[in-house]
């Protein structure tokens, strides 16, 4: 428990009550509600728990637990860890010590540790027994396969079960210092005992233990319990192919391949001799040969070029010594025997620009060690295979730990004098109760949230998402109206767009939980404090809806990727774009992103990244090799306008066109086809070329310059919403030109689905002005100046003074609250462009519920009388 972030003792102890069930969970609860004294005290809390649940252990069972621990079937070294964990706690001299774990040893280990003095200490004393124990069950081995001569006396079983080694190698690193041995030697040499063995009566030359030849320590593992780590390769020429096992050995001073197996391959002679030795330094043999360049595969990504030195004796197909690890530098698992992750410069040789998704041989085999924790795999996610070794990247696992804190940590700092924030219980029906119950679980074990005794509470509830679940919802807007703003500003869409001209290839990426990613500044944690009808909570990590969220995770991510910017990449919040000339190029800047997020603790969603696009869409803008150009779902609403069938309708087109009349040259002239066809009250319509023709004359005029203009983030902008039964429709529009005259940027419509139907007008209007926002968000978030939002429902004027407000409407309010805007009333005889668009689905009915989103009448906020009215449940 990180105690720093707890202000007494009490808070502490609610954190730990947090993380308790069962019956701890039981003992704890009836304490903590009666308010026990001991609920104040973290110390008496902790040791009267002991005293309930815990085993005390005193020093002396720690002591009968020494003289009772025995090797047994247990090799050397997990005795003597076992040893050592209890040897820690026991208080015991070194002396006692080293006697108790002599009599614990295999009497064949004690038998020859005889002659060795205790003075050398304990640590000491239990190295040198792991490596006679080691020794003696490798020279145990060996004589198995070799028979000593019929004069050999008994041999010696094998010793427990000793720690086995990789290969010789590894026994050469485990001896003791040369001191040591020289004292050793000296000894055994005054005794006239075998060098090897320790024995008396015989000397190394005949010693019956000995092996008849040496190990080498480069190639040959010894006979191990553990499975080697290995991989299964494929070595191809342009006429051969063969799949075989490689072994991967850090001892190894070279890349080798057997004899054997060089039959089949066209070898050379090396650059000079090179010697082989053995661990004991003694010369075993020479290598003249060597086969390749050959090219080896890993899995059916990792492609390389290698020369291998031909070992002629060798009992493995192939050994990737050190060279090789220092120039892949993987990350590997020595306990499990995997490859766990490829180093960082394999993307630059080693994987194909387009790799195929099956192997290009037909014996070409995958890498069957590797392991990727994701659940989300490359194939399933359409991750390319040249940033596999990336997984952890994408891994939702990762992406749910708590992260640590940084420089960029989020600061809530508050207007001095302001009162804090004191939000309602709301309550749940059973579904919400569940959700709330299993995220308040999760969030706690994540270390997302912490129990809270802060003087702030903001209200949570829970509003529904578009797959049905639930999501959880805190009403931060009392804290932001006090809290101080922080002004980073957002970087300039078109500026930064502009250096992307002349790149031919594009990748973006979307962070996962990105706000979850920025921890609060300590000591502002209590500030985010939250009620639910269980408990009383605070966030240690950033949540969605704090006034300085977005400013805060740009500040971060300019950070992280600043010396990326302006090169080959655009960062706006949590949306990255990579952008290069080539795709050699644009590996290369993938890689880096991909290494550099990894280094900060980012995680991406690999489902909503694109990798490797011609063309794509970044902030309301189409990006192609040609250049950047506005997309063109900004003029869809006007250029898909169905032809009006209706009087009415044509009214409506009419009424629209009007408004921009000034823009398009003549107009009159243009239009009367149109306006004909409303001369004496006409019942229906009828249609013809000429009709048709201005028709689409005016729709072409509505969607390019000079009526249409690009978004001026110099300038404020105006977005006008209207809402019917069918559909919403708005248009985003500034002030330009001189003198200054209303052009439209873009224009948005949508219909309703069959559940906004059913919506009461007030809430259409409402959900229009969030669709509007949500659409040109890249333009409106962080706007240099606060824009404004004009709607002919009154009532929604009012809607960012609320305090009670129904899930749905709380959501949305949680959205606006990323926004500088306010809410103008405009009649709607004079709202006629965005009236127009929201009409163009179908024939406007009669609302079935006309009742406004806030119901004249109903409950008040503040003082009665006050008019401020809340929204409709």
């Amino acid at each position: 428990m990180q105690s720093h972030l707890y202000p007494d003792d009490r808070a502490k102890i609610a954190f730990i009550i947090s993380r308790l069930d069962g019956k701890a969970l039981r003992w704890a609860k009836p304490l903590w509600s009666q308010s026990n004294p001991m609920m104040s005290s973290l110390s008496a809390f902790t040791r009267h728990f002991r005293e309930v649940f815990g085993r005390p252990e005193g020093d002396s069972s720690v002591g009968e637990r020494l003289c009772r621990i025995k090797q047994g079937n247990l090799s050397v070294t997990e005795y003597a860890l076992q040893f050592r964990t209890l040897a820690a706690a026991s208080g015991w001299n070194e002396q006692a010590l080293i006697t108790t774990y002599r009599q614990g040893l295999d009497p064949q280990v004690r038998l020859h540790l005889a002659a060795h003095e205790d003075s050398m200490g304990l640590e000491k004393f239990i190295q040198v027994s792991i490596r006679f124990a080691t020794r003696m069950q490798l020279c145990f081995e060996e004589h198995q396969s070799q028979p000593a001569a019929s004069t050999a006396p008994a041999q010696p079983g094998p010793v427990g079960h000793p720690e086995p080694a990789d290969d010789a190698m590894q026994l050469e690193l485990s001896e003791v210092s040369s001191a040591d041995r020289q004292w050793e030697r000296q000894r055994w040499l005054a005794q006239s005992c075998c060098f090897y063995c320790g024995g008396s009566g015989h000397f190394v030359v005949k010693c019956p233990l000995c092996p008849a030849r040496a190990l080498v320590s480069s190639l040959f593992p010894t006979q191990n319990i553990r499975k080697p780590l290995s991989v299964l390769v494929s070595l191809t020429t342009h006429d051969f192919c063969v799949s075989v096992t490689a072994l991967i050995n850090s001892g190894s001073a070279g890349n080798f391949i057997s004899g054997a197996l060089c039959r089949q391959l066209p070898t050379a002679a090396t650059p000079k001799i090179y010697q082989v030795h053995a661990v004991t330094g003694k010369l075993l043999r020479q290598v003249r040969r060597q086969a390749g360049p050959l090219r080896l595969h890993i899995g059916v990504m990792h492609t390389e070029e290698i020369v291998l030195m031909v070992l002629e004796d060798s009992t493995a197909d192939v050994v990737l010594g050190r060279p090789w690890l220092e120039q892949h530098d993987p990350i590997l698992s020595w306990r499990t025997g995997e490859i766990l992750r490829w180093g960082h410069k394999c993307f630059e040789g080693c994987f194909p620009e387009r790799p195929s998704p099956r192997p290009s041989r037909p014996h070409t085999l995958q890498v069957h060690a590797t392991s990727v924790e994701s659940p989300l795999e490359a194939r399933s996610v359409n991750i390319p295979a040249c940033y596999s070794h990336f997984w952890d990247v994408f891994c939702p696992k990762k992406a749910s730990k708590l992260p640590p804190h940084r420089p960029w940590d989020c600061a809530i700092d508050l207007i001095p004098g302001e009162p804090v924030p004191k939000g309602r219980i709301y309550s749940l029906t059973l579904p919400e109760e569940k959700a709330m119950e299993e995220y308040i679980k999760e969030a706690l074990a994540q270390g997302y949230i912490c129990p809270s005794t802060s003087p702030a509470a903001s209200s949570f509830f829970f509003v529904a998402k578009k797959d049905g679940g639930l999501r959880p919802c805190i009403d931060y807007r009392a804290l932001n109206k006090i809290t101080v703003k922080f002004r980073y500003p957002l970087p300039l869409v078109p500026a930064a767009l502009e250096r992307l001209r002349g790149a031919t290839v594009f990748t973006k990426l979307d962070l996962r939980s990105a706000y979850n990613l920025i921890r609060i500044r300590k000591g502002d944690e209590w500030k985010t404090a939250f009620v639910t009808p269980t408990g009383h909570y605070e966030y240690r990590v950033m949540p969605y809806g704090l006034a300085n969220a977005p400013s805060v995770f740009q500040d971060f991510m300019h950070e992280v990727l600043r010396d990326f910017l302006h090169k080959f990449v655009v960062v706006y919040i949590d949306d990255i774009l990579i952008y290069s000339r080539s795709m050699a190029d644009h590996q290369r800047h993938v890689a880096e992103v991909l290494h550099r997020l990894r280094d900060h603790n980012l995680f991406l969603k690999a489902e909503k990244c694109l990798f490797h696009q011609p063309t794509v869409q970044f902030l309301g803008y189409v990006i192609d090799r040609s250049g950047v150009r506005m997309n063109e779902k900004k003029v869809t609403a006007v250029r898909d306008w169905p032809t009006p069938t209706t009087v009415k309708e044509l009214q409506r087109f009419l009424g629209f066109a009007n408004f921009y009349r000034r823009f398009i040259r003549g107009y009159s002239s243009v239009t009367s086809p149109l306006t004909n066809l409303l001369c004496n009250k006409p019942k229906t319509l009828v249609w013809t070329p000429a009709t048709t023709h201005a028709f689409q004359t005016l729709k072409q005029a509505f969607t390019t310059a000079p009526l249409l203009v690009h978004p001026d983030p110099e300038l404020p902008f105006i977005v006008e919403v209207d809402a019917s039964t069918t559909g919403v429709g708005a248009v985003l529009s500034q002030q330009q030109g001189n003198p200054r005259k209303l052009h439209p940027c873009a224009f948005f419509s949508r219909k309703l689905n069959p559940a906004e139907v059913n919506y009461d007008i007030g809430n259409r209007e409402l959900l229009a002005v969030k669709l509007a926002l949500e659409e040109w968000r890249h333009w409106l978030e962080g706007a240099k100046h606060p824009f404004t939002v004009l709607t002919d429902h009154k009532n929604l004027k009012y809607l960012r003074a609320t305090k009670r407000l129904n899930p749905r409407q709380a959501r949305w309010a949680l959205f606006f609250t990323r926004f500088k805007f306010a809410i103008s009333y405009r009649p709607g005889s004079k709202n006629v462009k965005a009236d127009a668009l929201s009409r163009i689905y179908g024939p406007d009915i009669a609302s079935k519920d006309p009742t406004p989103t806030v119901p004249l009448g109903r409950r008040t906020i503040g003082r009665p009388g006050s008019g401020l009215l809340v929204l409709g449940e």
